[in-house]
């Protein structure tokens, strides 16, 4: 039997794992830290808990169609409830509230600019016909050849690659808070919405269409699903267990050393950071420059806040995002000229008003997130700083004085990514969806200068994100297999 050796224990190298275990290979994980989860940790303290990264559950279809392959569902595994109202958007002078169907986003829609729900059905309908095309086809190619991108479907819609998302929408709507709103979902994808095609209003169908969800006890019940999924298909998982060096042998992959132990296999998948991972090679097997990669775009990085408040909050829903700053101008300071955000926006998700599990009797579960540009200078003066701002505009805008309330605070910022993660230049979701970096202008899932060596995560295709990563796992299992059977 053929064994493969996974780097990592992320969603993308999990899923790897589960297809290459299913495929008959011996499975075998490394995760350098004490559990498996990756980016997608959770943190259990003071009978809080915290999602570390991902806290957006969306396209619950990617999730069916993962676990099916396994002749699974997610409800095997965690209870999976839709959110209602989905989130809360707030600006300086008003708030949307996103339902959960399109009955009633349309009229918040209508009572921010009347008539404007007719114009909303039709963008949310080619919205649908993109997410099909993106997710039934698109994003299932391995990014080998830009032929993939070329079907019947793609090529009636070549404007959408040369149009962005701000066109698209701004042709449509006049409110600026409208389209802050539509606008918001592709930085999910990692950049501008004046640099995203706009074939990926796919997210706004996977917004409105599909809705928001949340698996009760967070979303790292995903992540305990699917590692006792790999696991009941004998994967082993060892953790603690850093990668310090891929092994290769006249061009072709000989295994791992890990902590002084070398470990041999056949092949090597590496779902942890795509540039950290070339770093475990020597020089010249690596295939992609220091210049290459600092050349990327790359989605932004984060402040986080894990906060413990003593009671529960009023005014705010499970999911919020604090657009009473300039959207613009913020996007500017994370791309165009990277610095601190002079007013950021900044998310807030709390949990525990769905799901009273994840905080004690009357407290409240908070988790709060400022995109900034990634490779900053991160203090923890900075991290005061904005933890101050943060909690005075979160306190004004919902009209409840919360610093006082607080009985437990973490921060991860850029040097924790770093450190935790090993993430090229503490970045938190990857390489943005760029055209320039779409599809097979990626890096690639296989090596092309190591035999037997491939890769999977958000640095590689089909991008950044929680379903994406999965898809990512799926793929380089598919393109392994096919080499295995050569």
């Amino acid at each position: 039997m053929k064994k493969v050796i996974v780097v990592g224990s992320g969603f993308s190298s999990l899923s790897a794992a589960c297809y290459l275990a299913k495929a008959g290979l011996e499975v075998e994980i490394f995760e350098k830290n004490q559990t498996v989860g990756g980016r997608a940790g959770q943190m259990v303290k003071d009978g809080f808990t915290f999602d570390m990264g991902p806290s957006w559950y969306w396209m619950p279809d990617i999730f069916e169609k993962f676990f099916a392959d396994f002749g699974k569902k997610p409800s095997d595994y965690y209870q999976l409830d839709k959110l209602n109202p989905a989130y809360k958007i707030f600006f300086k002078d008003d708030s949307i509230t996103i339902g959960d169907c399109m009955e009633q986003i349309c009229k918040e829609f209508d009572r921010i600019e009347s008539g404007s729900s007719e114009h909303l059905r039709k963008f949310i309908k080619k919205a649908q016909d993109n997410y099909d095309i993106a997710i039934n086809k698109v994003v299932l190619k391995p990014g080998l050849s830009p032929l993939e991108l070329v079907t019947k479907d793609t090529v009636t819609r070549l404007d959408q690659f040369f149009k962005t998302i701000s066109q698209e929408v701004r042709k449509r709507f006049q409110n600026p808070k409208l389209i802050s709103t539509l606008e918001f979902p592709v930085l999910f994808l990692g950049a501008k919405p004046s640099k995203t095609p706009s074939f990926y209003s796919f997210m706004n169908f996977a917004d409105f269409g599909l809705g928001t969800w949340h698996p009760k006890g967070g979303m790292y019940e995903i992540i305990k699903a699917m590692e006792k999924l790999a696991m009941e298909l004998g994967v082993v998982i060892n953790t603690n267990c850093p990668v310090d060096k891929i092994l290769v042998l006249d061009g072709e992959i000989c295994g791992i050393n890990t902590q002084g132990k070398n470990v041999v296999s056949d092949y090597v998948v590496s779902g942890a950071d795509y540039h950290h991972s070339e770093t475990l090679l020597d020089k010249k097997y690596r295939q992609y420059s220091e210049s290459y990669w600092d050349s990327r775009v790359y989605a932004p990085s984060s402040l986080l806040f894990y906060i413990g408040f003593d009671k529960k909050l009023k005014n705010v829903e499970h999911h919020n995002l604090f657009f009473d700053t300039d959207f613009e101008q913020h996007a500017i300071e994370i791309y165009d000229h990277p610095q601190w955000p002079s007013n950021p926006l900044f998310y807030a998700n709390f949990p525990s008003i769905t799901d009273a599990s994840m905080a004690p009797e009357g407290c409240e579960t908070g988790f709060f997130l400022v995109p900034i540009a990634p490779g900053l200078e991160d203090t923890d003066a900075l991290r005061a700083q904005y933890f101050d701002i943060v909690m005075d505009r979160f306190s004004a805008l919902t009209d409840q004085e919360v610093k006082k309330s607080i009985i437990f605070k973490r921060s991860f910022c850029v040097r924790d990514f770093v450190e935790q993660y090993n993430s090229y230049k503490g970045n938190a979701y990857g390489m943005a969806n760029t055209l320039s970096q779409t599809a097979f202008l990626r890096p690639n899932l296989r090596s092309k200068k190591v035999k037997n060596l491939f890769f999977a995560g958000q640095l590689t295709v089909p991008g950044p994100g929680v379903p994406p990563s999965l898809i990512s796992g799926k793929l380089t299992a598919e393109l392994l297999t096919k080499n295995l059977a050569l």
